[in-house]
C-alpha cells in the first residue's frame, strides 16, 4: 500500500519512530504520521492573527500531508460575541453515517475512521490566536504523493482557469474536451487543480444560479440589446403565472435584411434547443450569395393555430416591406390554418427536406432500403410535372407501393412541395432540402438543449454574427476580386 506517512503501533509512546505496514492484527491499532517539511507543520504554542490565519495554514499542512481538513466546533465570548476558540480536524474524525436500504447497510460520502488528528487555536490575550493543541497522528494512511492533486483542498481554479472554462462553454466545447484543453495547457491534469467532475459541478451551480430568474434576464437582454441600438424589436407574452409562453426578436440587421430579401422565408419549428422545451422558431430567409439569412426568430410554448397567429403578426409588424410572396414549413395544420389568416396571399410551399425525412418512418425497412434513392432523385431531378408523375407512378409500380396511403397523401399535394410544380412561382432559386439541412446545422453548432434562456440568446447572436462574417467575406470577394 502506498503512503504519504508512517505508520506506528499505538502502544508505542516512547522511542524512534518504526515503520511497520498494516496488517489485518495491527491496521485497527496503527497509527499515521504525516511526513511533511517542518516549515509547514503546526506546533503547540504557534501565533496566528486570526482564525482564518490559522484555518490556512492548517489546511496548507493538511494538503501537503495527504489529508483534508474539517472545521469542527468553536465558541464565542458571551460578552463580545467573537471566537475565542476554533477546532479543526482531519475529515475523517467521528463515525460515518449508516444508511439503512432494506436488510443492507450503506456508508455515504468519505469514510469517518474515529481519526483523532486535531489542532485546536485558542484566542490569546494579544487578541490574537495561538495552537492550543496539536494531534499530529492519524487512524489511517495518508493519500499517496500522486494522488494528492485529487484531495478537495488541493481542488480549486485558477482565475485565468475559470475564464478559460467560460469561454469554452459559451462556445458549446462539452465538458470532456474542456478538460483536455485544460491538462494541456497545463502540462498534465494533475496540474489542472480540479477534476473533471468538478466541471460538471460548476455547470449545476451556474444553472442553479439562473434557476427562476431567466424570464427576467432574458427581458434585460432583450432591453440592453434596444440599448445599443434602437432598431432591435422584441415582444415577449407570459401567462397569468409569469411565465414566457411566447417571445419574438429581431435585431436591426435582420430587419434590414427582410426588406432586400422579402420575397421566400422559411419557418421551422423543429428545434428543441433550450432546457425548458419551449420551441425555437427561426425565420429565416437567403442572400444574394445563397446563404441563409435569419430574418427574426421566437421562442414558443406551444405549436397551437394561436400561437402562430401571434407569431406571423408580430413579425410582420417589425418588419417594413410587406408579407413575403413564399412561405416554405413543415407539414403542419395548425401552422396551415395560421398562414391562411394572417398571410392569405403569400404561397405555403411544404419543405421536401421535412417531407423526405418522414420515408424512413412511413416505409417498412425492406422499402426504404431499395426504393428511397428513386424516390428522391424523382423529387429532385424531374425538371416538369409531367416527368415528375412518370417517374413517380413508374416507382410505385417497380416497389408495390400502389396503395401505400402516405405515398398517396403526399402525392395529392404534390403541388406544394415537388419543385417541378412550382416552376411558374418565384423562390430565389432555394433548394427547401438545401436551406433546411444547412439551418439544422448552423443551429447545432451554436445552441444545446442544455442553454437556459440567456445562454441560448448569446450562442443564438454568436452564430448570427459568424455568418455574418460569412457573408462579408464574400462581398469583398465580389467587389475587389477579378471574376473570370
Amino acid at each position: 500500500m502506498e503512503t504519504n506517512g508512517i505508520i506506528v503501533p499505538a502502544e508505542i509512546e516512547t522511542g524512534p519512530i518504526q515503520a511497520i505496514p498494516p496488517s489485518e492484527e495491527n491496521v485497527s491499532t496503527s497509527i499515521f504520521y504525516p511526513q511533511v517539511r517542518n516549515e509547514l507543520k503546526p506546533f503547540k504554542g504557534q501565533q496566528f492573527k486570526t482564525w482564518e490565519e490559522a484555518h490556512v495554514f492548517y489546511t496548507k499542512y493538511a494538503s501537503a500531508a495527504g489529508f483534508v481538513v474539517r472545521i469542527g466546533s468553536s465558541k464565542r465570548s458571551r460578552a463580545t460575541n467573537e471566537f475565542i476558540r476554533k477546532e479543526f480536524f482531519c475529515n475523517r474524525q467521528g463515525n460515518s453515517p449508516i444508511e439503512l436500504t432494506g436488510d443492507e447497510k450503506r456508508i455515504r460520502g468519505v469514510v469517518r475512521e474515529n481519526c483523532k488528528a486535531r489542532m485546536i487555536v485558542v484566542r490569546d490575550k494579544s487578541g490574537g490566536f495561538v495552537v492550543n493543541i496539536f494531534d499530529e497522528a492519524h487512524t489511517h494512511p495518508m493519500t499517496s504523493p500522486k494522488r494528492l492533486h485529487l484531495l478537495k483542498s488541493n481542488r480549486r481554479l485558477t482565475k485565468a482557469q475559470r475564464s478559460l472554462w467560460e469561454q469554452l462553454s459559451m462556445v458549446n466545447i462539452p465538458t470532456h474536451q474542456q478538460f483536455d484543453i485544460l491538462g494541456v495547457q497545463v502540462g498534465g491534469f494533475q496540474y489542472i487543480g480540479c477534476t473533471q467532475q468538478d466541471l460538471y459541478n460548476l455547470e449545476r451551480d451556474k444553472r442553479k444560479e439562473t434557476k427562476g430568474h431567466d424570464g427576467e434576464m432574458l427581458h434585460d437582454y432583450f432591453l440592453l440589446e434596444q440599448e445599443k441600438n434602437s432598431g432591435f424589436f422584441f415582444t415577449i407574452k407570459a401567462d397569468v403565472e409569469n411565465r414566457i409562453t411566447h417571445c419574438f426578436w429581431a435585431d436591426a440587421i435582420s430587419r434590414q435584411l427582410y426588406r432586400f430579401y422579402v420575397d421566400v422565408i422559411i419557418f421551422d419549428t423543429t428545434y428543441q434547443t433550450n432546457r425548458y422545451s419551449l420551441t425555437f422558431a427561426p425565420l429565416m430567409g437567403i442572400n444574394n450569395h445563397g446563404q441563409t439569412i435569419v430574418f427574426g426568430a421566437a421562442f414558443l410554448s406551444d405549436e397551437t393555430t394561436a400561437s402562430f397567429v401571434w407569431l406571423f403578426k408580430e413579425f410582420l409588424n417589425a418588419m417594413s416591406g410587406g408579407p413575403p410572396k413564399m412561405i416554405i414549413t413543415d407539414q403542419d395544420p395548425a401552422m396551415e390554418k395560421a398562414i391562411s389568416e394572417v398571410l392569405p396571399h403569400t404561397f405555403h410551399r411544404y419543405c421536401s427536406w421535412h417531407i423526405l425525412r418522414k420515408f424512413s418512418e412511413k416505409l417498412d425497412a425492406i422499402k426504404f432500403r431499395d426504393h428511397y434513392d428513386e424516390f428522391r432523385n424523382c423529387i429532385y431531378s424531374s425538371e416538369n410535372a409531367e416527368e415528375f408523375d412518370f417517374k413517380w407512378k413508374s416507382i410505385l409500380e417497380k416497389s408495390e407501393l400502389n396503395g401505400h396511403k402516405w405515398l398517396q397523401s403526399i402525392y395529392e399535394i404534390r403541388f406544394r412541395w415537388v419543385l417541378a410544380y412550382m416552376n411558374h412561382i418565384f423562390s430565389s432559386g432555394m433548394s427547401s432540402c438545401q436551406r433546411a439541412e444547412s439551418a439544422h446545422s448552423f443551429f447545432k453548432d451554436y445552441v444545446s438543449h442544455k442553454n437556459s434562456l440567456v445562454d441560448f440568446m448569446v450562442q443564438f447572436s454568436r452564430g448570427l454574427l459568424h455568418k455574418r462574417h460569412e457573408e462579408l467575406i464574400l462581398d469583398h470577394i465580389d467587389n475587389n476580386e477579378a471574376k473570370i
